[in-house]
């Protein structure tokens, strides 16, 4: 009996020391049976292929995406630039400029040349573009989905997964961006979405820029100026190469033909837009009017900041976003992205001037609600 306790003890530290070797080997073996299998389980990756992934859609290249984007300083540049840091994101893309509700076709990449798309007129009424322009969020469909007519003349992508992205200035939809994943089948809607976030944040940092020079020059020392001289060009110049989509005025480029065509006669539409939708009215409908400029500023730049995390939050949680409003519990499903980007608006704002207009609050509303309350739940603190 003694003989075979000795021997049962001296069996279970042999096994205990070959268990302690073959541990890590063990586990590293099971991890990646684990991870395996719940990959076999999972749907297949079908915009987006492995290779696409660990390649171009690093998140280096797509910070050198929003850096080509940022060089550019007009919009022929900035929405060129915009093409092609996306051709990497989407084999096959076209950007739709948006006019008086009508989206006319501008430039293209993967889709026979860059002039492919050049006037064609995009369907805004029905289907992923019209969600995408009524809504101004992203549509992804079906190409079953899309404009019968841009699939006849065009065709569709292998997967049939397509996605159409909203680019606002001004709050107004200045134009759509398609995308497809071709025969490639890459197709990464995320990435688009931050760069068309990106090229509409530059079109505005770059208008503002503009503005400021044509500002500088109005108010350049009269004194100098001869009183017969021919009127100086340069200003003019400078106006005319960039339109400024929220220019309270029309463009001073359309009042004088040049000796060489315009730059993107085509873009300047979205100047255009925006400014006939959005600039026009801002003057008597101002609600800052009656505050101090510095008071004025500041709850310009907390309403921009606002909008902002919010858009943030719809990046990041897109299934979240469409799941929480067909349930209508999407503050439950968005609490902790909510809380914590209120509490970083607050950080910023909450002791300012703008402090009142409580424009986080308002953003999430008609951001992520869409103006509908009920969507948000019963927990939603109004």
């Amino acid at each position: 009996m003694a003989d075979s306790k000795e021997l049962q003890q001296i069996v279970e530290r042999a096994v205990a020391q070959v268990f302690d070797r073959q541990l890590p080997k063990l586990q590293a073996e099971l991890q990646a049976a684990v991870v395996e299998r719940v990959l076999a389980e999972l749907p297949a990756p079908a915009v987006v292929p492995a290779e696409t992934r660990a390649g171009s859609h690093s998140h280096g290249n797509l910070v050198q995406a929003v850096a080509s984007i940022h060089a550019g300083s007009t919009q022929k540049e900035i929405l060129r630039a915009l093409l092609e840091a996306g051709s990497a994101y989407g084999s096959r893309i076209a950007l739709f400029v948006v006019k008086a509700g009508a989206a006319s076709g501008w430039q293209s990449r993967g889709l026979g040349g860059d002039e492919a798309v050049k006037d064609f007129p995009l369907d805004l009424t029905s289907g992923p573009a019209a969600h995408a322009y009524q809504n101004r969020i992203v549509a992804p469909a079906n190409i079953a989905e899309m404009d019968r007519r841009f699939v006849k003349q065009f065709g569709g992508p292998e997967n049939e997964q397509i996605i159409v992205l909203p680019l606002v200035l001004k709050d107004k939809v200045a134009a759509v961006l398609y995308a497809d994943g071709g025969s490639e089948g890459v197709l990464d809607g995320p990435s688009l979405e931050v760069l068309v976030l990106a090229t509409s944040a530059w079109l505005e940092v770059a208008s503002l820029r503009k503005q400021a020079q044509k500002d500088i020059g109005d108010v350049g020392p009269s004194m100098e100026r001869a009183p017969v001289a021919a009127p100086m060009p340069s200003p003019v110049q400078t106006v005319s190469s960039f339109a400024d989509p929220f220019a309270a005025q029309p463009p001073r480029h359309i009042a004088k033909a040049a000796p060489e065509p315009e730059p993107a006669a085509e873009v300047v539409e979205i100047a255009a837009h925006a400014a006939g939708a959005a600039s026009a009215p801002a003057t008597a409908a101002d609600p800052f009017a009656g505050m101090s400029s510095e008071d004025a500023d500041t709850h310009r730049k907390a309403q921009r900041f606002a909008r902002l995390l919010v858009d943030e939050i719809k990046l990041y949680n897109q299934a979240k976003v469409a799941e929480g409003r067909r349930n209508k519990d999407l503050y439950n499903r968005l609490k902790e992205d909510i809380e914590k980007s209120r509490s970083t608006f607050q950080k910023r704002y909450g002791s300012t001037a703008a402090a009142s207009g409580d424009y986080f609050q308002k953003e999430v509303l008609r951001s992520l609600a869409e103006d509908d309350t009920s969507v948000m739940g019963a927990s939603f603190r109004k």
